[in-house]
C-alpha cells in the first residue's frame, strides 16, 4: 500500500469507502450517500490510486473487500465516529436537536426483540426525530462484539455475551417461555403435560442454520428431546405455520402475546409445561458512543419501551 500524505488526502473519500463496504455495491452506496453512481465510481478510483490497492473486487453484483480493505474498515469507522462526536459536541452545546437529527442508527437485534420493540421504537422516532433513519441487521452472534468495536453497528440486543470494558451493556428484559399452537389443536382437549407437548412435532426458531435450540438444550439436560418439523429464523413465520398445522412453537411470552394478538384467535398460548431459565436480553454499545447525545437518547427510548412491557 502506498504511503499517503494525510494533508493531501480527501477525507470525503472515507465516507465513500465505508458506504461501499457496508452496502456491498456501488449502486447501494450511491443511494445511501445521495450521490450518482458515476460519482461513487470516480471516488473509488481516487481511493484506489491513493491507497495503492484495489480495495474492492467485483463478485457478481456485489463488491467484495480485499484484505487491505478489511484491515482499514475498523480504524476508518472509528475515526469517522470520533469526527462526528466532535461535530456534535461543537454544534449541540445547548441540547440535542431531534427535529434536525439525521443520524442513521444501525441495530443488530434478534427476532425476539425486533418483533417486540422495533415497530413502536420506529413510530416514536418518526414523530420525535423524523429525519433519523434505521437499519436492522442480522449478525452471527460471534460477530456482534467485533461489529460494535469496528462501528459497523451502533447497538445490539442479544443474550448475555462475554465482553471487555470497551463494550457497555444493560439488561433489557427477562421473559419466560410459552407454547403457541392452533386453537383447534387436539392437545387442547387432553391433559396439558410435557409428555403431551413432546408427542407433537415442533417449529424451532433460531438465527443459526444448525445446532440445538435453547429449548432442546434444556430438554436434553433431562434426557428428553422433541421432533423438529420446521427450522426458521422468524417467529412470525413460525406462528403462521402452527396456525395451520398441529405443530407447536416455543417462544418468549411477551413476544408470543404481541404476535398472537392480531391473528384473530387462530392460535392460543399456553405455559411451557417445564421450568426453563428465563430468556434474558441485554442492550450493548461501544464506549465511544457512551456520551453521544443521539445515542444516549435512542438508548433511553429503547429502555422506556422495554420497561413498559407487561
Amino acid at each position: 500500500m502506498n504511503k499517503t500524505n494525510i494533508d493531501r488526502f480527501d477525507l470525503n473519500l472515507l465516507t465513500v469507502f465505508v458506504a461501499i463496504y457496508s452496502e456491498g455495491s456501488i449502486t447501494a452506496a450511491a443511494n445511501t450517500l445521495h450521490l450518482s453512481q458515476s460519482a461513487i465510481s470516480h471516488a473509488l478510483n481516487r481511493l484506489r490510486e491513493q491507497m495503492g490497492d484495489e480495495l474492492f473486487q467485483r463478485s457478481g453484483r456485489t463488491m467484495s473487500p480485499t484484505p487491505a480493505a478489511e484491515q482499514l474498515i475498523g480504524p476508518i469507522r472509528q475515526a469517522l465516529v470520533q469526527i462526528q462526536q466532535g461535530l456534535v459536541a461543537c454544534t449541540q452545546q445547548e441540547g440535542l436537536d431531534l427535529k434536525g437529527l439525521t443520524t442513521r442508527f444501525r441495530l443488530c437485534v434478534r427476532d425476539s426483540f425486533e418483533g417486540l420493540v422495533l415497530p413502536e421504537l420506529i413510530a416514536i422516532c418518526s414523530r420525535l426525530a423524523p429525519k433519523a433513519s434505521f437499519a436492522s441487521m442480522r449478525t452471527p452472534r460471534e460477530q456482534v462484539l467485533h461489529d460494535l468495536r469496528s462501528g459497523r453497528i451502533d447497538l445490539a440486543a442479544d443474550i448475555l455475551l462475554p465482553h471487555d470494558d470497551q463494550i457497555q451493556h444493560v439488561e433489557l428484559l427477562s421473559d419466560d417461555w410459552v407454547c403457541v399452537l392452533r386453537a383447534t389443536h387436539p392437545l387442547l382437549v387432553e391433559d396439558w403435560s410435557l409428555a403431551g407437548v413432546l408427542k407433537y412435532r415442533h417449529v424451532m426458531v433460531s438465527s443459526r442454520e444448525h445446532g440445538a435450540g435453547f429449548e432442546d438444550t434444556q430438554l436434553a439436560r433431562h434426557g428428553l428431546r422433541r421432533e423438529i418439523a420446521l427450522r426458521t429464523s422468524n417467529y412470525l413465520a413460525a406462528m403462521q405455520t402452527v396456525a395451520v398445522t398441529n405443530f407447536i412453537v416455543c417462544a418468549p411470552r411477551r413476544l408470543a402475546a404481541a404476535l398472537v394478538a392480531p391473528m384473530g384467535g387462530s392460535v392460543v398460548v399456553r405455559p411451557f409445561p417445564m421450568q426453563f431459565p428465563p430468556l434474558e436480553l441485554y442492550l450493548y454499545w461501544h464506549r465511544r458512543v457512551e456520551h453521544d447525545r443521539a445515542h444516549v437518547w435512542l438508548r433511553e427510548q429503547i429502555l422506556k419501551l422495554t420497561a413498559a412491557l407487561d
